[in-house]
């Protein structure tokens, strides 16, 4: 099973099972994680920074290609209730989208 590394969140690995929102795997893995639409892809609260293996993410998602042509979502970002993991990849949590209640690392 591919694993995404959470890098600001003390580098928790997250196992993500084959064709499983990564959305799905970080919430079953007991970390909250912003989604305000409740992973419709109608938002972009639920995005993640890619640092490492964004090739792993597989193709982008109609909501994704539109936040990205409006420039709501960067080259190194995916939202994380639209896409899958095929092979591990490092990630982060975006600075606006963290929970005040939740612990960070950096």
């Amino acid at each position: 099973m591919p694993k995404l590394i959470l890098q600001n969140l003390y580098q928790k690995e997250v196992l993500v099972a084959p064709e499983q929102k990564i959305l799905t795997a970080i919430g079953n893995a007991g970390i909250d994680w912003m989604h305000a639409c409740g992973g419709k892809g109608r938002c972009t609260t639920c995005r993640i920074i890619v640092l490492a293996g964004i090739e792993g993410f597989g193709e982008l998602t109609p909501p994704e290609i539109k936040y990205r042509e409006q420039g709501r979502l960067k080259e190194n970002e995916r939202l994380t209730c639209q896409c899958t993991l095929q092979a591990d990849a490092l990630g982060r949590v975006p600075e606006g989208t963290k929970f005040p209640h939740q612990s960070y690392s950096d």
